[in-house]
């Protein structure tokens, strides 16, 4: 079926469950090429064991146990959907509701965060310790509108947040605390690597000015004011610390701070990336080979259905169904270029196809493109009831938030201590 508007709103009203979708994926080098699945925290007793800093799991695929490790998880997947969505916001093609704060005046770099890019979307606490007309945004109509909806009445939290029911949110540092709104995720996208096996990466460096380590003990150097953490050879000019049961010592380069005491670095030219770097092997997180990797997506209308709204829920709900899709198809334009030495690319004719699902288990094939499923969810916005329609036009955002006084204190503070590599808390 092509997906009209009318079309997709009878899928949303009728039994049908979900709109899946799946896609066979390889390395963009081709088969055997290798790749690199996001890396993990190794403690235990796998921390020996190959391939160690990846996830790996048993599968159960065709009656048979396959091993399988994780490519792009669906937290990722969510994240890459909503950036997705946030570009075409940004390029004025969609009208959706988008809260967002900047942060140019004390961190350049990352400009502006929107209800889009931050982790935890309009509940994130970067929003929530921003300032609205120089009330916090909490004490605002809309952060009112939103810290008392639920899934029952969903009205304020669509008109707001239309993702936050979509990719799922939970409010649990409002007022309300762990009783705060909940929403369960309606859609699901995960791409996994089948009979993976972990491989091993070398490294080493060759340094073209011939440097070697005994040439000098580098020190942490002793830093003035509006200096950068840099190093000097010069042991009158080091910073001293507390090592170990010495009060007083020059600190190496390389020196981390130990609680209130230091641990001592190498000092090594190679710490400070000159001299060179003897060759490597890391079997730890050395990428993995794959027959090949699948994508699989699923947006439950069932889960939309269980969602409330004071008037036009059809209407709302065929809104949130066409927000699922455009973001599957805006994320998928983009390439599965996942991370350094991670690019997967369709097999050829097995790129994303959906179907919609009914109750009783059968299946319709559904036509649909990034051109297409802009037009479906711009027009399904256009058919929205007064009560529900969004207030701001395509690319317009719905709220601008300015840091409070005292978060703006904490990302310069953080930058400071990051440029001085002080000890961040975060060991």
């Amino acid at each position: 079926m092509t997906l009209t508007f009318d079309c997709l709103k009878n899928l949303v009203t009728d039994d049908t469950v979900a709109i899946r979708g799946t896609a066979t994926l390889e390395p963009a080098g081709g088969p055997g090429d290798k790749i690199f699945p996001p890396t993990h925290v190794v403690d235990g007793k796998d921390k020996n064991t190959a391939g160690a800093k990846y996830a790996f799991e048993t599968r159960r695929i065709g009656g048979h146990d396959v091993k399988c490790v994780l490519i792009d998880s669906v937290q990722s997947q969510a994240n890459r959907m909503e950036e997705a969505l946030e570009g075409l916001w940004g390029e004025k093609k969609i009208a959706l509701p988008v809260v967002s704060v900047d942060f140019s005046s004390v961190a350049p770099e990352v400009g502006r965060v929107t209800s889009l890019s931050a982790p935890h979307r309009i509940a994130d606490a970067l929003l929530r310790d921003s300032l609205l007309n120089g009330q916090l945004f909490r004490l605002s109509e809309i952060g009112k509108s939103f810290t008392y909806a639920s899934t029952k009445n969903a009205t304020a939290l669509f008109k707001v947040c239309p993702t936050g029911l979509v990719f799922g949110l939970w409010d649990s540092t409002g007022p309300k605390r762990d009783r705060g709104v909940k929403v369960q995720r309606a859609i699901v996208s995960e791409i996994v690597g089948i009979n993976a096996v972990a491989g091993s990466k070398t490294s080493s460096r060759i340094d073209p000015a011939q440097l070697v380590n005994a040439a000098a003990v580098l020190y942490r150097k002793r830093l003035e004011a509006g200096e950068l953490l840099t190093w000097t050879y010069n042991e009158s000019e080091a910073e001293r610390g507390p090592v170990g049961n010495e009060p007083e010592v020059p600190l190496k380069w390389g020196a981390k701070r130990d609680g209130d005491k230091w641990k001592q670095g190498e000092g090594k030219l190679t710490s400070a990336n000159h001299s060179n770097i003897p060759p490597t092997i890391d079997s730890l997180g050395g990428g993995v080979t794959i027959d090949e990797a699948r994508h699989t997506v699923v947006l439950s209308l069932a889960s939309l259905r269980r969602l409330g709204f004071t008037t036009g829920a059809e209407e709302a709900r065929t809104v949130l169904a066409a927000l699922g899709l455009l973001a599957v198809f805006a994320a998928e334009s983009r390439g599965h270029d996942l991370r350094s030495r991670c690019l997967l690319v369709p097999k050829k004719g097995a790129s994303l196809k959906l179907e919609a699902v009914s109750r009783d288990g059968s299946t319709t094939p559904v036509d649909l493109d990034l051109a297409g499923a802009i037009a479906l969810y711009n027009e399904a916005v256009g058919r929205l009831p007064d009560v529900v329609k969004f207030e701001k036009a395509a690319g317009e955002a719905l709220a601008e938030l300015t840091p409070s006084p005292k978060l703006a204190h904490l990302v310069k503070k953080s930058r400071e201590l990051v440029a001085t590599d002080a000890d961040d808390g975060d060991g």
